[in-house]
């Protein structure tokens, strides 16, 4: 007699069911990629929130002295690095933990502290990653309605609080990719009233933008809050991937459990200490795009488009025919983010660029909207 035959079943399976709802991750189109499908050689990228000024010149002279030691581990720890984040954040160097930019370190947040019984809340219109973390590790994700295209604070905590498996709160500040902001006082009064096993985490990748809105004095009053932050914006590091969390001890040591060893390159570690150390870089980074942001609101004004006031080196235009326009300006040279992941399918993101890039934007998208091009 033979032996009955074992069912046809898939041998290698998720650790989690919700792990196949997670879209990989979209980014920007790559200068790289636009060039060989449209053979377009003048290229401007304005989809990715990269800093146009590029980075400190004394990033370049820090990353030439590492040359000569590739060959060698970097620091696993990021003392030097660390130090000078000490001194600029006014944090001991315990709270600081560092991070393969702050994605990294959104992970690492999720796997130390969140389980698959857990629950993690956040905004609709919010950064993707934080559904993306929370389903990654089978736990509930809870996606709560935005108001005026921003955080709804009251309803968030409502969600809290109608969940008790609640472990995580992810709010982005300046919000990404709509670009509105929270005062102080909003979330000051938002963490008062969570329970203190819920960790409310506070992604500030663009606080550079909108200084007035660094929230870090919550970490005096809240051991329950953890600041996330990245090199790769106004420092202009995104090549690099270098970011850094500020948190309880408490809280550092569980990353730091979790972290994987040398996680930071040594190049990294070193153009992230030499920028920090170049804050005027920084201030005429933050005037170029305040001073740019001004001009392309009057700019879309003009042309009759409704945008999301930013505080933020981006801005949210609403076209008709969102996704035809952006195949448009992707002809003539010009990248920015549709937004239809976000369910936001009306809508464009563009980063603020140098002059002639923004002029080179709207120059394009007039012709194409006052030419029928779609």
């Amino acid at each position: 007699m033979q032996p009955t035959s074992a069912p046809n079943t898939n041998m290698v399976s998720p650790a989690f069911d919700s792990i196949l709802d997670v879209a990989p991750y979209q980014t920007g189109k790559p200068i790289e990629e636009l060039t060989r499908e449209y053979e377009v050689q003048d290229v401007v990228k304005l989809a990715s929130n990269e800093s146009p000024m590029g980075c400190s010149p004394y990033v370049t002279l820090a990353i030439t002295e590492q040359l000569g030691q590739l060959s060698r581990y970097p620091d696993n720890d990021g003392y030097e690095l660390k130090q000078v984040l000490a001194d600029f954040t006014q944090m001991p160097i315990t709270a600081i933990t560092l991070g393969n930019g702050s994605n990294d370190l959104l992970s690492m947040l999720a796997r130390g502290f969140v389980s698959a019984q857990d629950a993690v809340v956040y905004s609709q219109y919010a950064f993707v990653m934080y559904g993306m973390v929370a389903k990654l590790q089978g736990a509930a994700a809870i996606e709560v309605p935005a108001q005026r295209f921003g955080h709804d604070l009251p309803a968030m905590l409502a969600a809290v609080k109608a969940n008790a498996n609640t472990k995580m709160v992810f709010i982005a500040n300046p919000n990404n990719p709509t670009g509105t902001l929270l005062t102080h006082q909003a979330l000051f009064d938002f963490v008062s009233a969570l329970p203190s096993s819920v960790l409310v985490v506070l992604d500030e990748a663009y606080i550079e933008y909108s200084p007035e809105s660094n929230n870090s004095s919550l970490l005096d009053d809240f051991d329950n809050v953890v600041i996330v932050r990245t090199f790769s914006k106004a420092y202009g590091l995104a090549g690099l991937r270098v970011g850094y969390a500020l948190s309880s001890d408490a809280v550092a040591t569980v990353l730091n459990r979790v972290r994987q060893p040398f996680n930071v390159n040594r190049l990294a570690l070193a153009a992230a200490r030499a920028a920090l150390l170049d804050q005027d870089f920084i201030k005429r980074a933050y005037q170029n795009n305040k001073e740019q942001m001004r001009w392309l609101e009057k700019q879309f004004d003009a042309l009759g488009l409704a945008f999301v006031r930013s505080s933020s080196n981006f801005i949210m235009v609403e076209i008709t025919d969102a996704l035809a326009i952006y195949h448009a300006l992707l002809e003539q040279g010009v990248i920015v983010r549709p937004l239809v992941s976000y369910g936001l399918a009306g809508w464009l993101r563009v980063t603020v660029g140098l002059p002639e890039d923004n002029l080179r934007l709207i120059d394009t998208l007039s012709y194409i909207l006052n030419n029928d091009s779609v």
